[in-house]
């Protein structure tokens, strides 16, 4: 087993690691769909959800979570309203830990409960996303979406698409809120970080 960051992962793994990093800090931007036709639009397609599945795996080992009766038990991440991300966050998890800590990813439905959950990614597909974020707030859920008015809808953690690629914006508020401790090394990479007044 080899440190990477705050990941302990297995030396095998490294490479793969390696090249999400380099993808995460150099943020490539995405290829026009449009110039390529319905063939670049997958591709585009696919390599968001990648690029965006990286990231939330990456989130968890910058965030403190509250102590449970378990440090060892599962950190459980839910996915709403994309199946694809969670298809990707499944696949890029399977056998790796955070923190000494495996990974169980859900595939959530309108209404499901967060309860039990560590972290909460709604996709653009999500209905009714405000109740969700308030409801996952109340239960301490590190919250990711990927919408324009994120933040202001409640998220902690929001994707955005500037210049063609992929950021993420903060809200510390939120984070309070939900009684989550954003780490400082999360914060110097966000392309906006919301403070309280």
């Amino acid at each position: 087993m080899t440190r990477y960051a705050n990941l302990t992962v297995p030396k095998r793994r490294l490479p793969v690691l390696a090249a999400l990093a380099a993808a995460l800090l150099c943020a490539a931007p995405l290829p026009a769909a449009a110039a390529g036709g319905p063939q670049a639009a997958l591709g585009v397609a696919n390599l968001e959800r990648g690029v965006k599945a990286a990231y939330l795996f990456k989130f968890l080992g910058y965030v403190e979570f509250a102590a449970g009766a378990d440090p060892a038990a599962p950190l459980v991440v839910g996915v709403m309203g994309a199946d694809d991300v969670a298809a990707e966050v499944t696949r890029l998890t399977a056998g790796r830990t955070v923190n000494g800590r495996p990974i169980t990813v859900r595939t959530l439905r309108d209404g499901d409960p967060s309860a039990g959950l560590h972290m909460l990614f709604l996709g653009a597909a999500a209905e009714r996303p405000v109740q969700t974020l308030r409801g996952a707030a109340q239960n301490g859920v590190l919250t990711v979406t990927e919408d324009e008015n994120g933040l202001q809808q409640g998220a902690i953690i929001n994707f955005r698409l500037i210049e063609d690629r992929i950021r993420f914006e903060v809200s510390l508020p939120a984070a309070e809120r939900s009684n989550l401790k954003l780490s400082s090394r999360l914060l110097s990479v966000a392309y906006h970080v919301q403070k309280g007044n």
